[in-house]
């Protein structure tokens, strides 16, 4: 069995990134006693803002669906656009 390494601390994402993406993991975790299937339910993935033009009546459309069941107007385009991914062309 080989002596594992010690996990460096990190000042930021960015950092840990790049440590990762150059060093092999094996060094420092002992895969062979990591727990299988875990899930992390508070996990919330990261956003980013971005532009689209829609139609003005496209908009005031979306606006009165998530009116009527009652959900703010961009999360129910969210759906939308998670449905129409994971559906087949």
């Amino acid at each position: 069995m080989k002596k594992l390494k010690q996990i460096p601390r990190f000042k930021s994402e960015a950092e840990e990134r790049e440590f990762w993406a150059t060093h092999d993991s094996s060094d420092y975790i002992d895969w062979s006693q990591a727990e299988r299937n875990v899930s992390f339910p508070n996990l919330k993935p990261t956003t980013k803002p971005i532009s689209i033009r829609l139609p003005e009546y496209m908009i005031e459309n979306l606006k009165e669906k998530a009116n009527e069941i009652d959900i703010p107007y961009q999360s129910l385009i969210k759906t939308y656009i998670k449905r129409g991914l994971q559906s087949p062309l």
